[in-house]
């Protein structure tokens, strides 16, 4: 019997396989170990492979399109109802299977190797930003702990450890000096290497068309457009600029029934890195916005004079995504809101 779908479960080393017929007969459900897992889709004839998006199915992706396999990828969230009972690689092969058939289900587009380049520099850079803020409270703490108080902002964490490396030390005892000296170190490392990766990323914005276009409306910088390139690319494979938002978790979490609508607190379901980008963007824009009134448009004036500052600037962030996905589908420029 010919193979027409195929529920590929991901792992490091042994893959399971779960075939089945255009009739939904199982042909088979074996493991298969990596190196042989090509070489088994190459005797295949072209039929659906459906994947759960995760780490390495980007790289399976792209490799079986190549032997002439549909590829799709689905949020493992989408997958979990149709797994029966247990969890066994054979049930996760069978659900996937199942759920990659459904005409609702929604797939994941498959990223190219220059997206999850620029996407590693953006994750090496997210990590020592969160690194160099452990590092910043850990020596304030310590200074704290002698009675010793910084002000507040990264900017001061950086003058102070520049003078203590340059033999300004505060009033402590040598052992603690030293174990501040080690963390000031630490701490101006990872300066410098956020400062580096943020010109990589920079440099990445500036010669892509798509990113420079993004780069012109208000709140979005070269790290937020690139960020934006490199993960949706030209953003058609969302149907409107709300599914994009919705996508970036920006919409608000319905729980409506028996008629009446009740609208929560944003869903927070999609992608972390970008909504945050976007949220710290528009919170910029904000604080500009209060600071010089006649330099914004009329409807950023009016949400954040009628709203509450945060809920203003998270609805900014929901209009940018609408916007941004107007820009790259149909490669418009940005234009101000009338109103």
């Amino acid at each position: 019997m010919t193979v027409k779908t195929v529920g590929l479960d991901l792992a490091k080393d042994v893959f399971q396989v779960h075939g089945i017929s255009e009739n939904g007969r199982v042909i088979f459900n074996k493991a298969i170990k990596r190196a042989k897992l090509l070489a088994f889709f190459e005797a295949l004839p072209p039929c659906t492979v459906g994947m759960e998006a995760c780490g390495s199915s980007h790289h399976w992706g792209r490799a079986l399109r190549k032997l002439g396999h549909d590829v799709k990828l689905m949020p493992a969230g989408y997958v979990k109802p149709y797994v029966k009972r247990g969890k066994t690689d054979a049930v996760d092969a069978e659900a996937i299977c199942e759920a990659v058939r459904r005409p609702t289900m929604r797939f994941v587009e498959i990223k190219t190797e220059e997206q999850q380049a620029i996407l590693s520099l953006h994750r090496t850079r997210d990590l020592a930003v969160r690194q160099r803020t452990q590092m910043a409270n850990m020596i304030r703490s310590l200074l704290r702990e002698f009675g010793h108080i910084l002000p507040i902002g990264i900017e001061a964490v950086t003058a102070f450890a520049k003078r203590h490396l340059g033999g300004d030390h505060p009033d402590m005892p040598e052992i603690a000096n030293g174990m501040l000296g080690i963390q000031c170190y630490q701490f101006i490392g990872l300066n410098e290497r956020i400062e580096g990766y943020s010109k990589m990323i920079e440099q990445h914005a500036l010669v892509n068309a798509d990113a420079r276009r993004l780069m012109r409306m208000p709140g979005i910088g070269p790290i937020t457009a690139s960020a934006i390139v490199a993960t949706i690319g030209d953003a058609k494979q969302f149907r409107t600029g709300r599914d994009l938002a919705a996508w970036l978790g920006l919409t608000p979490l319905n729980k409506s029934s028996g008629g009446k609508e009740r609208l929560g607190k944003i869903t927070k379901q999609g992608d972390r890195y970008i909504r945050k980008l976007l949220v710290v963007g528009m919170t910029s824009r904000a604080v500009m916005a209060k600071r010089s009134p006649e330099k914004v448009d009329l409807w950023t004036a009016k949400i954040i004079a009628d709203k509450p500052f945060r809920l203003a600037t998270t609805a900014m962030a929901n209009k940018a995504a609408r916007s941004i996905w107007a820009m790259l589908t149909k490669k418009q420029e940005y234009r101000q809101p009338a109103f």
